[in-house]
């Protein structure tokens, strides 16, 4: 804003003094450019510099003293709109460009709340206010004045350093103005479609679980923790808006995303205009200089869709969490609806059993991208979790099952798949069982069924390692061709799905611990070993030691659960692959465990990174939840758990 503006020429100056009196000043003249610091009364610091008001610690040195800045240049401004930031940013002039860190912020944040901002990006303003701290960031607030400086200052530059080597001292940058020439990767998507953020990594890697990579609480678990800090930000739209349409809400459009370029996890991500170095809600941000208008987002994104991993073997075996999958929708069982959808509609059942869609309308669009995605992984065999219990639920035994494989079916043209029935006789009574369970499927022209399948159900019971999680099911197979001289080899394939990491306890051995395995850890570790001592009569019916073990452990690869395997000989298909992502880290709680002899018949393995790293706003169960329709009857989205592939050869050698 000029500062010739009436708004500044007429408004009235009103300060706090030490008696309390109030000290009314009006036709303001403008304030040179470099003001000497003048007397100050109790409880003010008088006229400062930012970095004086920033200090080098955590809090500002002047914390609940008024304040007046030496001139300085605003770098942002967000109006008092409803939802916004509710202020602007100011810098001192001449700073930026290559900065040493240990030194003190040049820039502060102004607080106006609602009050509408009277300043434009550009101007030379000295602001007086009462100096404290919101939340981790240092900013004036109270009865903030605006006074207009006539002087030429020089200009304010942004700073260059790359994000990581700011980390020992990112709060010595807070506020400043900030265009870093190196790339980044986007490393989450979930907050996007909410609060119009995206997770950014600095460099070529992904933030990791440090639990993935490492034992819980070991040295090297928690220099992961702090690599992760030390690359990760989160690139903001600066507001506090959502973006979720409501029966009295108006949906908005999303920032950063669009149905024509679907942002994800491990795409390319480079700041292409200044944007302000912010910390709010607990986390390090790039806010840009003004809200962000659909188009012209601060920054650009490149990548591509993640191909098929090509796994070799005439026998494929893969897992794929469905996102319950339940042909039984909420409407039909008077559950409420949930995640508001912009026809008026919900798109998912809430406060009932029924844990899927809830109408048809969105059952379709959730059928359509699960049928996508598993003919599209085209596996031998497929084990399934989430898939509707329909006993459970006082239907026929298997309904849901059979109705995906229908759909497959239909989908393929022919009688590609079929699905393997477990006896009730291997499993605990349905009172005891859970409305989710998991499930077999395979395709019949590439393997045959041996026997038939097992359940641990036994340890599904009161008391039973598996009484909180889904029941264990296995079935064996053989490759219909190949194998050579020596044979096809028998393969078994166990499906599980413990119990996750919510909801922890707040007391005994399940709560959590604070050492990143979460909660219910002691039971996943009992039902990590009470598969492991199933194995055996399994593997003695099969007349095979070839055993694959497919899950949602909810555990990352370093965690107690998976050790029970590793001590049992069982190694992961692939190591240095990821099926999840949480708090914009990346992690495997899917594996794919193999026996020592399988493994010598395997031909490759590895996640297929379609669902993990999408916004959910590309899930059926967000349709139409914002201005935009992300919607597609494809695989992408289809799950928030990516699918795990690998091949074997046929033969027993």
């Amino acid at each position: 804003m000029p500062v010739t503006s009436p708004l500044f020429s007429l408004r009235t100056r009103i300060a706090a003094v030490s008696s309390g009196a109030i000290l009314l000043c009006s036709g303001l003249a403008a304030a040179p450019a470099a003001a000497a610091p003048t007397p100050a009364p109790s409880g003010s610091a008088g006229t400062v510099s930012i970095a004086q008001i920033q200090g080098t610690g955590d809090e500002t040195p002047l914390k609940g003293r008024t304040v007046t800045t030496e001139p300085s240049v605003v770098t942002a401004v967000y109006p008092g709109d409803p939802g916004t930031l509710g202020g602007f940013v100011i810098q001192t002039p001449g700073t930026g460009g290559h900065v040493d860190t240990s030194r003190a912020s040049n820039a502060v944040f102004v607080y106006t709340g609602a009050t509408q901002s009277t300043v434009s990006v550009g101007d030379r303003v000295q602001v007086t206010g009462v100096a404290g701290e919101f939340k981790g960031l240092t900013q004036l607030a109270g009865n903030v004045e605006v006074t207009p400086v006539r002087d030429k200052l020089p200009a304010v530059k942004p700073v260059t350093n790359s994000w990581a080597s700011t980390a020992a001292n990112r709060e010595n940058l807070e506020s400043m103005l900030y265009l870093p020439k190196e790339k980044f990767r986007v490393s989450e998507t979930y907050g996007v479609g909410r609060y119009g953020e995206l997770g950014l990594s600095a460099g070529k890697e992904l933030p990791a679980q440090p639990t993935q990579v490492a034992r819980p609480n070991s040295p090297e678990a928690r220099a992961q923790a702090q690599r992760n800090d030390a690359i990760s930000v989160t690139l903001d739209d600066g507001t506090n808006r959502g973006f979720a349409a409501s029966p009295t809400q108006e949906p908005r459009q999303v920032p950063y995303l669009t149905p024509e370029n679907p942002v994800a996890v491990g795409d390319t991500a480079r700041i292409t205009a200044p944007v302000i170095v912010d910390y709010r809600f607990d986390k390090w941000r790039l806010q840009p200089t003004a809200p962000v208008v659909p188009g012209k987002e601060p920054a650009r994104f490149s990548g591509s869709a993640d191909p098929k991993p090509g796994v070799g073997g005439q026998v494929r075996i893969a897992s794929f969490n469905v996102l319950n999958y339940f042909t039984t929708v909420g409407e039909d069982k008077g559950c409420r609806g949930g995640n508001y959808s912009t026809d008026g509609t919900y798109n998912v059942a809430q406060g009932c059993d029924v844990r899927g869609a809830f109408d048809r309308a969105d059952f379709e669009r959730q059928q359509a991208k699960t049928v996508s995605a598993i003919n599209r992984v085209d596996a031998s065999v497929v084990g399934l979790m989430e898939v509707e219990n329909s006993a459970k639920l006082g239907e026929p035994k298997d309904e849901a099952l059979a109705s995906l494989v229908k759909a497959l079916n239909k989908a393929a043209g022919y009688e590609k798949w079929a699905y393997v029935p477990v006896a009730d006789s291997e499993l605990q009574p349905v009172a005891d069982q859970d409305f989710i369970t998991n499930a077999i499927i395979y395709q019949p022209r590439e393997v045959t069924q041996v026997g038939q399948a097992q359940a641990l159900g036994s340890e599904a019971v009161a008391g039973g390692a598996f009484e909180n999680a889904r029941t264990p099911i296995a079935a064996t197979f053989t490759a219909t061709k190949g194998g050579g001289k020596h044979g096809t080899a028998p393969t078994t394939v166990v499906v599980n799905h413990f119990k996750s990491k919510g909801s922890a306890p707040r007391t005994g051995p399940n709560r959590d611990t604070g050492d990143g395995q979460g909660a219910w850890n002691a039971s996943r570790v009992a039902q990590a070993s009470a598969v492991v001592d199933w194995i055996p009569e399994l593997t003695a019916a099969a007349g095979s030691q070839d055993v694959a073990v497919l899950d949602d452990f909810n555990s990352y690869a370093q965690e107690d659960p998976l050790q029970e395997f590793y001590r049992a000989g069982y190694a992961r298909a692939a190591e240095d692959d990821y099926t999840y992502v949480f708090g914009g880290q990346v992690g495997s709680l899917d594996h794919m465990l193999i026996s020592p002899s399988l493994t010598k018949r395997m031909t490759g393995a590895a996640a297929w990174n379609i669902n993990s790293g999408q916004s959910p706003l590309l899930q059926y169960a967000q349709y139409r939840t914002t201005a935009l329709d992300y919607y597609v009857p494809n695989e992408i989205a289809s799950s928030d758990h990516d699918p795990f592939i690998a091949g074997f050869r046929a033969g027993k050698k």
